[in-house]
């Protein structure tokens, strides 16, 4: 019989999630749900309403494959560069695109991980969470899996959040995501090595301080 000790270290001390923006995307998102198949390991997607009214059967398989949807943004823009009208207008457009395939989320990821003042009172509205991540794999700028993964080995040891993508969005240097779908092996492997536990974010206890607002 395993000691209590035996029994406290095999236990995943805290979780890390996986999670993509941008997508869904035709070509791409097939590709990393098999490659995460493979991994077994459940994700987290941050998704465009506009990709969702195009794609909605890829998002619904997002779905059916066990992971889940939650919101990113209608146009991929800067809340920066909006109104709270147009703010406003953005995030009702994105959630009646999700509430087409039956999602009703309760994260939000603000384009590039921007945030203001308006965005707080739009999520308390609406009510969504504002969040962000812990680890920026950068791989929207085609990096090599191998220099993703020791980037972000070095930030696993705490859990929190993986930054991806799945689709090509706007300012990406690279032309696929391939390099994203190479690394997902390796990252899944370094964060079990390091008893973490894969789970998507809202399995996690998200914390609001996790994102910043600019003054």
């Amino acid at each position: 019989m395993a000691t209590t000790e035996e029994r406290a270290q095999a236990q995943p001390r805290c979780a890390v999630s996986f999670t993509f923006d941008d997508g869904p995307d035709e070509r791409w998102t097939p590709r990393v749900l098999e490659q995460l198949a493979r991994c077994e390991v459940t994700a987290t997607f941050f998704m465009v309403g506009e990709r969702v009214r195009a794609h909605p059967d890829l998002a619904r398989t997002v779905l059916a494959a066990g992971h889940e949807i939650q919101l990113h943004c209608d146009r991929h823009i800067r809340h920066t560069a909006l109104t709270e009208a147009e703010l406003q207008l953005d995030t009702e457009m994105a959630l009646d695109a999700l509430a087409t395939v039956d999602v009703r989320p309760q994260l939000w990821r603000a384009p590039w991980g921007i945030c203001t003042d308006a965005s707080v009172r739009v999520a308390t509205q609406v009510g969504l969470q504002l969040v962000s991540w812990s680890i920026d794999t950068h791989d929207w700028r085609g990096d090599h899996p191998q220099h993703m993964l020791a980037d972000a080995q070095g930030q696993l040891a705490d859990g929190g959040a993986v930054l991806m993508h799945d689709a090509i969005g706007p300012g990406a240097r690279r032309a696929g995501c391939q390099n994203t779908v190479a690394l997902l092996p390796a990252l899944a492997a370094a964060a079990r090595a390091d008893g973490l536990a894969l789970a998507p974010m809202q399995h996690q206890a998200i914390s609001p301080a996790a994102i910043e607002v600019p003054a």
